[in-house]
């Protein structure tokens, strides 16, 4: 079995991408107000801001901020995925769970990347922001309803029209 060793800093912004087990389900975004109530949760047991965030079906990418001195983005990570698998249970959805009674929602695994300055934040947040866009789900991101970019656009942060044309440049920033 490979070792995964996590970079964890105390205080620090994290990048994360978590799937689905089935990549052609769309359970995030049939379920996105559960999904929301589950971020809401989340912040409540254990803060933590949210930067950028988007939705997609199959898979959500996230930029997510701890408190300073908290380096245990697991945990957060960790609650949202059971939060959402007994939202969805409660729901009255039948979810089978594996050898080791895991929920068979979530990949096990999921990416993660700690930021390492504004620069390496910044790409991150466009990255989450095109991410409709590059999957061909929307023709411009500001149509794309599960996403951030609109706080962004609200708080004067981003154009409405952000990323026309321009979207070869946004995705090499996360490479």
């Amino acid at each position: 079995m490979v070792l995964y060793r996590r970079a964890r800093v105390a205080g620090a912004s994290y990048f994360f991408t978590l799937a689905l087990t089935d990549r052609r389900q769309d359970l995030l975004t049939r379920h996105v107000d559960l999904l929301r109530e589950c971020f809401r949760q989340a912040q409540l047991r254990r803060p933590f801001h949210i930067d950028a965030v988007v939705i997609l079906p199959e898979h959500l990418h996230l930029v997510m901020s701890l408190p300073a001195g908290d380096q245990d983005y697991a945990a957060r990570i960790g609650q949202l995925k059971v939060l959402f698998t007994r939202g969805l249970r409660a729901g009255g959805m039948a979810v089978a769970t594996n050898s080791r009674r895991e929920a068979g929602i979530w990949q096990p695994r999921y990416w993660e990347h700690v930021l390492r300055d504004e620069r390496d934040f910044a790409a991150h947040v466009d990255y989450v922001h095109i991410n409709p866009l590059k999957h061909g789900l929307v023709q411009r991101v500001v149509d794309w309803p599960w996403s951030s970019f609109h706080r962004y656009v609200r708080e004067g942060l981003l154009t409405a029209d952000w990323a026309g044309g321009d979207e070869e440049r946004v995705s090499r920033g996360c490479e």
